[in-house]
């Protein structure tokens, strides 16, 4: 699956950089360069995305869920 998202990257005050992305509440990332806050960044988006699939999955009975793809843009 391939989607966009916005990454806000900014330098830390102790270094490095920040990333936040403002389409996923609670995803950010930290890197001593650019590349690798967007990476850390990458992989939040990942991890919250695959938990908010697998909750909402749990709370519903397996024989009555459709599970299927949309594509937006």
């Amino acid at each position: 699956m391939k989607a966009e998202f916005t990454a806000i990257i900014r330098p830390a005050p102790e270094g490095g950089y920040w990333a936040i992305c403002p389409e996923v509440p609670g995803a950010n990332g930290q890197g001593e360069t650019v590349e690798e806050a967007k990476e850390s960044l990458k992989e939040a988006i990942e991890l919250i995305l695959e938990d908010l699939r697998e909750n909402a999955l749990n709370n519903y009975p397996a024989e009555n869920v459709i599970q299927d793809t949309i594509v937006i843009g």
